[in-house]
């Protein structure tokens, strides 16, 4: 395993990290299995857990707070907040409010009186970058967390918060937490650029873009994973986007196999190969899937093969842009972009 400084934090964290999404019902994980999967993560030498408030309405982070019992300072522990967690309009978002009773709900759910990184899940275009980075200063500077950092903002949003932390003289945002892939490499063009210049680390999350790149998910063969069955729609093969995916895996498999590789350890060696990149999150529900991505811990890809792969996907392209959560309102809502 490869270690990396996360950002400019002095922190060193695994070049692969254990998100937890999938422990409790959205993966179907019981508590024994998602012990096990924390079990051979850190013996394999994974020493960064993210979770977030939001997976399976708290489930995550309670079967991650058993898991670690009696170990939590081998790990550097980071969660999120912002996405609802019920039907109460204040039950989200960024405020002051939410976020100061959110914190030690987590807390309480993990079984612990701090985390190493708290994110904010979504930028929240309805509370103010002062409002927000003026409690998470607050909650620093009381002991309950030790940094903070951001998930899947706009570049644009990126680069206002740190203005807005320097203008007001708060704390910042340390980490960014983007959705990258081989198949997805849209932030290569805005976020990451952005992230190297402020000196964040990364956290990519989806590194084998929802299963795509897993070795599911081949032409001839019934797509059955769990997430195809989640989410249909983003497997159907009539729709252009996936069949483009699908050509695009077929290629890319050829590479992999060419250079004598899993088609994981190619996608996680190509996420991990960005220099804007800390760690790429990976997000098994069992054993068997978490020793199939630790063997890319120390894949280290050749330029040759990097180039194929941008044969394929060129850089900075989307191929399904329709599913990203970073897209500027305004590109969604017509009426925010008319006078």
């Amino acid at each position: 395993m490869q270690y990396r400084t996360l950002g400019r934090t002095g922190v060193q964290v695994s070049s692969l990290a254990l998100g937890a999404m999938n422990f409790g019902r959205i993966g179907r994980t019981t508590q024994d299995e998602a012990t096990a999967v924390v079990d051979a993560a850190l013996e394999g030498g994974i020493n960064l857990i993210d979770t977030a408030d939001m997976y399976g309405g708290g489930e995550s982070e309670e079967m991650v707070g058993k898991a670690i019992a009696g170990r939590r300072d081998d790990i550097v522990l980071a969660t999120k907040a912002g996405l609802p967690m019920g039907d109460d309009p204040n039950r989200r978002g960024s405020s002051r409010r939410w976020l100061v009773t959110e914190l030690d709900n987590s807390l309480r759910r993990l079984g612990v009186d701090h985390v190493d990184l708290y994110q904010i899940h979504r930028w929240d275009p309805e509370t103010s970058d002062e409002e927000t980075l003026s409690v998470l200063t607050d909650l620093q500077r009381a002991g309950k967390i030790r940094y903070f950092g951001s998930s899947t903002f706009p570049a644009h949003r990126v680069v206002q918060a740190q203005w807005a932390a320097r203008e007001h003289r708060l704390g910042r945002y340390v980490t960014e937490q983007p959705s990258y892939s081989i198949l997805q490499r849209g932030v290569e063009a805005h976020v990451l650029p952005v992230t190297e210049e402020y000196g964040l680390g990364v956290l990519v999350w989806s590194p084998l873009a929802s299963g795509w790149l897993s070795g599911a998910v081949r032409a001839g063969r019934e797509i059955t994973t769990s997430r195809s069955a989640a989410m249909p729609q983003r497997f159907d093969l009539s729709v252009p986007s996936n069949r483009a995916r699908l050509d695009a895996v077929e290629r890319i498999a050829v590479v992999a196999n060419e250079a004598g590789l899993t088609l994981i350890q190619l996608a996680l060696g190509f996420v991990t190969a960005h220099p804007a990149v800390t760690s790429a999150l990976v997000g098994p529900r069992t054993t068997d899937h978490l020793n199939a991505q630790l063997a890319a811990a120390d894949t280290v890809l050749s330029a040759d093969v990097l180039d194929a792969i941008d044969a394929i996907v060129a850089p900075g392209t989307d191929l399904a842009a329709h599913e990203k959560f970073d897209t500027p309102p305004a590109l969604l809502d017509p009426a925010l972009r008319r006078r």
